[in-house]
């Protein structure tokens, strides 16, 4: 076995047979590319497993969601035995992530407790859960394009919509869970099951998504502002940083006194977070407004890379939003604190993220980088690559010319 992507692919095979001897030899042989190397993933969901630890157990486990090997073994037993409730769990799961209906109506109504049952991995997830395609074992991180109908199969047998699971330090419901997963938003689902779980009682108002957090909040820092928006507009109840963070300057203004000061119950932590999620999804007038109410310009923002407020508008795109933090001098030299790019770094980076895709998506690039570059941004040898240098345009602005 040569070919590298045969070499993940067998790996990942391993992780989910729970193979140890097949994973350890394969760790032994291909150490150095198994650990160090980022694959592509064969998993649907684009998760890779993460081999670092040295032993092949370890490597199960945590991928398989036990605590131990003890513990995945007794359950690896119980799988075997078709008969077993464990057995017939996972078999449930499978048919949810596939989306297969038939088989699994057909399925609860012989074996109804099947809707309540929960997982016996540490997430104790519900066959709910799974829909949402979010924090579960990675190969099952997908969505399926009949996860609506999936989803109310699952209601109608009496799945407990409100039921919360214990990923993400606990307390998530699975309308938590799809707001804030990737997933179902790719799959084009993301609002409709958010309006079938609405539709059937979900709570709104829940700290679903994880960490302690409210869903519109959890939206936020997990990168669905549209999920944000739309959770908003359904009525999920803003403090200031989700407010901030969804573009609603008129409740913005309502968290501060007469005399411009921070009223309770809204928090420092939270004005912080919230013009951090205003940078980065655009929303020049509440940047502009939070700027003149407590926040400074070049100030390094705690979450979630110690980045200034003008990295992440740089990176998200956003050229009014750009142009109010150069207004107000946000330095243009600050290193972040997880990948120590400066602002135009993190622009540069989204520029090539979008290589190869719609060209409107890459155009506010070249104005964010006219921008930075103008204002006096130091320019990196580096930077100028052969990636930059199959694009003369971006060449010239970084070497001084115009837009």
């Amino acid at each position: 076995m040569s070919d590298k992507a045969e070499i993940w692919k067998a790996a990942e095979d391993a992780v989910v047979a729970g193979d140890d001897n097949t994973l350890a030899r394969l760790l032994r042989e291909h150490e150095q590319m198994l650990r160090t190397e980022q694959p592509r993933s064969s998993w649907l969901g684009g998760l890779t497993p993460d081999y670092k630890d040295r032993d092949a157990r370890a490597i199960i486990v945590r991928n398989q969601y036990f605590e131990s090997w003890e513990q995945f073994s007794g359950f690896a037993a119980q799988v075997k035995d078709a008969s077993s409730p464990v057995a017939r769990f996972e078999r449930a799961v499978d048919a949810v992530v596939a989306g297969d209906a038939t088989w699994l109506e057909r399925t609860l109504r012989d074996h109804p407790d099947l809707a309540r049952a929960r997982s016996p991995r540490t997430h104790h997830a519900m066959l709910l859960h799974y829909v949402a395609a979010n924090g579960v074992e990675g190969w099952r991180q997908r969505t399926p394009m009949m996860a609506v109908q999936i989803a109310e199969i699952l209601l109608n047998a009496d799945a407990e919509v409100d039921a919360t699971a214990d990923m993400y330090d606990g307390g998530c419901t699975t309308l938590g869970l799809v707001a804030t997963s990737i997933h179902p938003k790719l799959a084009g689902v993301q609002q409709p099951l958010i309006d079938v779980l609405l539709a059937r009682g979900a709570r709104i108002d829940a700290l679903g998504g994880g960490n302690g957090a409210r869903i519109v909040n959890s939206c936020l820092a997990n990168g669905r502002p549209e999920a944000a928006g739309y959770l908003a507009q359904r009525g999920a109840p803003l403090d200031l940083e989700a407010a901030a963070g969804v573009g609603r300057l008129d409740l913005v203004r309502s968290f501060f006194s007469p005399d411009g000061s921070l009223g309770p119950p809204a928090t420092i932590a939270q004005l912080k977070d919230g013009f951090t999620w205003a940078c980065e999804y655009g929303h020049a007038d509440v940047v502009e407004y939070l700027l003149d109410h407590g926040v400074a310009a070049s100030e390094v923002l705690p979450r979630p890379h110690r980045q200034t407020g003008l990295h992440w508008a740089a990176h998200g795109g956003h050229a009014d939003t750009v142009k109010v933090l150069l207004k107000r001098r946000s330095a243009l030299d600050v290193r972040d604190g997880t990948f120590s790019g400066t602002p135009l770094d993190w622009a540069l980076h989204a520029w090539r993220e979008r290589r190869g895709a719609d060209p409107a998506a890459r155009e506010p690039f070249y104005e964010i980088v006219a921008l930075l570059v103008a204002a006096g941004a130091p320019v990196e040898s580096a930077w100028l690559s052969d990636q930059e240098k199959t694009d003369p345009r971006m060449v010239a602005i970084l070497t001084g010319g115009k837009l």
